[in-house]
């Protein structure tokens, strides 16, 4: 087993009176792919800057193999000093590193090298930090949520890139595929410890329902120790005083332990507050064009938007996604063609700024609208410190300004916010951002159960997988497709992946190897079941049974020979209801049919 490059022992740290960590061990040997996972306030990026050497632990001990080197990737990089992006990569190149990896990387990512760092967007901020940590080709690389703000296009050469080094990795991400993709083994921060399995994210979060099943039972049995303990102190107390003594001793002990126990932190209740059902038509665009200057950014572009779709818009970053939904919704008139939006509308936006709140605002006065202590949630009062909890913060948050809410907190205020409001209509720009898995997980749910229209930014893969009925995707020159499905089935449609060339050059380019060199076979990505199909899968076999019971109940009363004579209506009334009843349950039967054998499908592909 080779020797580690970084180990740490018994390491300890305490904030405001509580343990962030206690007795923490990792380590980390060359060309390991390890991906640290834990809740948003957990401390993943605390413990990932003592890895770094960038904070001093309270206990413990922190390893360096001599000689190994070392590059750290932050949120928020710090651009203080430098003219342009190409002087701050070059500033992270150590003595005898290769100065045209700077130029190179960001070439590949996407930049030019004299930017201004000062006018940089977030996602352009995070590729010249990128290319900064990459071009040393360090021995170690220590990557904080390296996939936030970028494009599905450099999420996807940025996993190439990584898969190819011989550096070690410690990585904290909230994107599935990303961890999925590149991880070997899970090292879990859950309540100031550390659980470490020689197993990649794809098996974590079955490993972890596991350990939290097997803790609640161990802290079951542990309750009804107790209470024999203290059975036994009320009645059976009278026997040998120093084995008494003894015993009593030990259910302190016990009583100890289970005051001292910190359970697993709960779930957001996301829930969004529904208004009046919309009309079918939700949105429909008929030729719709729109430019800046002379660069198209929608070019006769036509859909229809129905209640209940969940459409997905994809692509690089300054393709027009935020463009085309403003124009979709009502709020951008397009150059040329028509929007026509439905009738009783009523729309909830997330956007994707939250620096858009002023810093200095508490969490409170940012949900109240600094209006007294009540949250307007679906047009009723609720009070601001009940809505917070739905929400995973804390009483004593309330009046934390913004400016200490980490991006995670920062995300679940955002969602906050525009879940409040009712709305039969989500329109929901980059929502996954610094997002946990479980609140991942929850947002999912929820928009599965939303009965309204979900149109969503994201560049989450899997996000997009288990949420949207269809996904819209750049082809360049202004020109967008709608493809059924989630992001890779609209891979298999497409059979490339998004690129930052328009998709014409890439055809071109495609077709012209096409007739030089035979053609190789092209795998398809494996088919997945999205989020709706899984949750319909699961429900409908009770929907087949409550219709199968509404169908029993309604034939049992159409079965009195009296019922036509004495209540024509009434019999009217059953016959149509029990015509609905049947034609609802056949359906049902059939689409569970088509899923089932979906699922079968794909289990044996």
């Amino acid at each position: 087993m080779a020797p580690p490059l970084i180990q740490l022992k018994d390491i300890a740290l305490t904030f405001g009176g509580a343990p962030l960590f206690d007795g923490v061990e990792l380590s980390v040997s060359a060309g390991d792919r390890l991906c640290l996972i834990g809740r948003n306030g957990s401390g993943k990026s605390t413990l990932l800057k003592i890895v770094a050497g960038l904070i001093e632990s309270d206990r413990g001990s922190r390893f360096v193999q001599p000689g190994a080197t070392i590059r750290y990737l932050p949120q928020e990089p710090d651009f203080d000093g430098f003219k342009t992006t190409l002087a701050y990569v070059e500033a992270g190149l150590a003595p005898g590193d290769e100065h045209y990896q700077a130029t190179y990387l960001l070439e590949q990512l996407g930049l030019h090298g004299d930017e201004d760092p000062s006018n940089l967007s977030g996602g352009e901020a995070r590729r010249a930090a990128l290319a900064r940590m990459l071009a040393p080709d360090p021995d170690i690389l220590l990557i904080d949520e390296p996939t936030n703000h970028l494009d599905l296009t450099t999420i996807e050469w940025l996993e190439s890139d990584l898969a190819q080094r011989r550096s070690a990795i410690v990585m904290i991400s909230h994107d599935r595929r990303f961890l999925g993709n590149l991880s070997r083994s899970t090292a879990w921060l859950d309540r100031g410890v550390i659980r470490q399995i020689d197993r990649g994210f794809s098996q974590f979060e079955s490993w972890r329902d596991e350990v939290l099943a097997e803790e609640e039972r161990d802290q079951h049995k542990l309750d009804r120790k107790i209470v024999a303990e203290e059975h036994w102190l009320r009645y059976g107390v009278s026997g040998r005083r120093k084995r008494n003594v003894k015993r009593l001793a030990g259910l302190h002990e016990l009583r100890a332990s289970r005051r001292d126990y910190r359970g697993p932190t709960g779930s957001a209740n996301l829930a969004a507050a529904e208004a009046d059902k919309s009309g079918k038509l939700v949105i429909e665009a008929k030729g719709i064009a729109k430019a800046w200057g002379d660069r198209p950014i929608v070019d006769n572009f036509s859909i229809r938007i129905n209640r209940g779709d969940r459409i997905g818009i994809v692509g690089p970053n300054g393709a027009g996604k935020t463009t085309l939904i403003s124009i979709l919704t009502g709020a951008l008139p397009p150059d040329s063609g028509s929007i026509r939006l439905g009738t009783n509308l009523e729309v909830a936006t997330l956007d994707q700024h939250r620096d858009s709140l002023d810093a200095k605002t508490s969490l409170a006065e940012a949900l109240t609208g600094g209006r007294g202590d009540q949250v307007m949630v679906g047009g009723k009062p609720r009070h601001v410190i009940g809505y917070m909890k739905d929400f995973l913060f804390k009483q004593e948050q309330a009046r934390t300004p913004l400016e200490a809410l980490s991006g995670g907190e920062r995300g679940r205020l955002m969602l906050a916010r525009a879940l409040a409001k009712p709305s039969n209509l989500l329109v929901l720009d980059e929502p996954t951002n610094d997002l946990d898995l479980e609140t991942l997980d929850v947002l999912e749910e929820m928009l599965g159960d939303y009965e309204g229209t979900v149109i969503l930014i994201s560049h989450d893969r899997d996000f997009l997988d288990r949420v949207v009925t269809s996904v819209i995707a750049p082809e360049g020159d202004g020109r967008w497709t709608e493809y059924a499905g989630g992001y890779s089935d609209m891979l298999a449609q497409r059979g490339a992946d998004l690129s930052r060339a328009p998709a014409a050059k890439a055809a071109n380019e495609a077709s012209a190897a096409k007739s030089a060199a035979p053609a190789a076979p092209a795998s398809a990505p494996k088919r997945k079941m999205s989020f709706n199909d899984k949750h319909a899968l699961e429900t409908l076999p009770k929907t087949i049974a409550k219709l199968e019971a509404e169908i029993a109940k309604l034939q049992a009363e159409l079965d009195d020979p009296q019922l036509y004579a004495k209540d024509r209506a009434k019999f009217d009334k059953l016959s149509a209801a029990m015509a609905k009843a049947h034609d609802d349950h056949q359906a049902a039967e059939h689409r569970w049919l088509e899923l089932e054998m979906l699922r079968e499908e794909i289990e044996s592909a």
